[in-house]
C-alpha cells in the first residue's frame, strides 16, 4: 500500500510535465498518450493564444514592428526556451523581458533596440498595475531647504534609442542617447517626460536621498559637473518645480 501511494503522485507529476513539454513545443515533443488529438489541439491553442494575446497587449509597439510569422516565432521561442520563475499571469511581461535579455538569440528580423523598447513598454505596464500610492507632500514654502524624494510611481530611465518615438509608421530610428521619466499621475494615468542628461542625473541623486535638502543636492551636482552652484540652483529649481507639478517628486520638511 505504501509503495502505491508514493508512486501515484510521481506518476501524476510525470504526466503533468509531459503535457507541459508538449504544450510548450508541440512541433518537437511527442504527444502524451491517452489523450485524443482533437483535445490536445484545443489545449495547445488555448495555452498559446492566452500567452500570445497577453504579450501582444503588453508590448503593442514591439508587436507592430514584426510580420505576424516572425512575432509568432518569437512567442514560441519564449514558450520553449524560457523557464518562468513566477506563477502569476500578470508577471508574464516581466518573464518575457527576462527572456529577451538572457535567452533570446537575435534574428535578422529583430530591431537593434529590441530589449530597450521591450523594457520601456514593460515599465509602462508595471506602473499601470503597481499597488504603490503617491505620498502626500506637505506644503513647502522653500523647496531649496526641503528634502526631495522620488515618487514610488516614477522611474528615471536612460536608453541608447528614442524608444518613446518608435512605431511601425516612423521606421527604425538611429541611436540617440535618450532620458525619460515614466510616471503615474494622480489620475492614475501613465505618462512620460523627456529630460536632458543633467535632469536625469539630478533624479538619480534624489532617488536614494533621505536627508539632504534640495540645495545640498544641487550643490553636489554642481561640483560633479564643474559648474557654478547658483547657475545649477536656478535651472535645477525650475526643473524640480515641473517634477513636483507632475507628482514625480515630493518633499518632506
Amino acid at each position: 500500500m505504501a509503495t502505491t501511494s508514493q508512486a501515484e503522485p510521481s506518476s501524476l507529476r510525470d504526466a503533468q510535465l509531459e503535457m507541459a513539454r508538449y504544450l510548450r513545443s508541440p512541433q518537437s515533443e511527442s504527444a502524451p498518450e491517452g489523450i485524443e488529438p482533437r483535445r490536445l489541439q484545443i489545449y495547445e491553442e488555448l495555452v498559446y493564444n492566452n500567452i500570445e494575446s497577453f504579450l501582444t497587449s503588453g508590448f503593442p509597439v514591439l508587436h507592430s514592428l514584426y510580420e505576424e510569422d516572425d512575432w509568432r516565432a518569437l512567442v514560441r521561442s519564449f514558450m520553449q526556451d524560457h523557464r518562468c520563475h513566477s506563477p502569476y499571469f500578470l508577471e508574464i511581461s516581466q518573464e518575457f523581458l527576462q527572456f529577451l535579455l538572457q535567452d533570446h538569440q537575435m534574428r535578422p528580423c529583430d530591431p537593434p533596440f529590441l530589449t530597450e523598447l521591450a523594457h520601456y513598454e514593460w515599465v509602462e505596464l508595471a506602473l499601470d498595475v503597481s499597488e504603490e500610492t503617491l505620498p502626500s507632500s506637505p506644503a513647502v514654502s522653500n523647496l531649496l531647504d526641503a528634502v526631495p524624494h522620488l515618487s514610488p510611481l516614477a522611474w528615471s530611465l536612460g536608453y541608447q534609442y528614442p524608444v518613446h518615438r518608435i512605431g511601425r509608421a516612423s521606421g527604425w530610428p538611429s541611436p540617440a542617447p535618450t532620458y525619460l521619466v515614466v510616471y503615474r499621475d494622480p489620475d492614475d494615468k501613465v505618462r512620460f517626460m523627456e529630460v536632458n542628461a543633467g535632469s536625469a542625473r539630478l533624479l538619480e541623486r534624489i532617488r536614494d536621498n533621505e536627508a539632504q535638502t534640495l540645495r545640498e543636492i544641487l550643490h553636489g551636482l554642481a561640483a560633479e559637473m564643474g559648474a557654478e552652484p547658483t547657475v545649477i540652483e536656478t535651472f535645477g529649481l525650475e526643473q524640480v518645480e515641473q517634477f513636483v507639478a507632475a507628482s514625480v517628486l515630493w518633499f518632506s520638511d
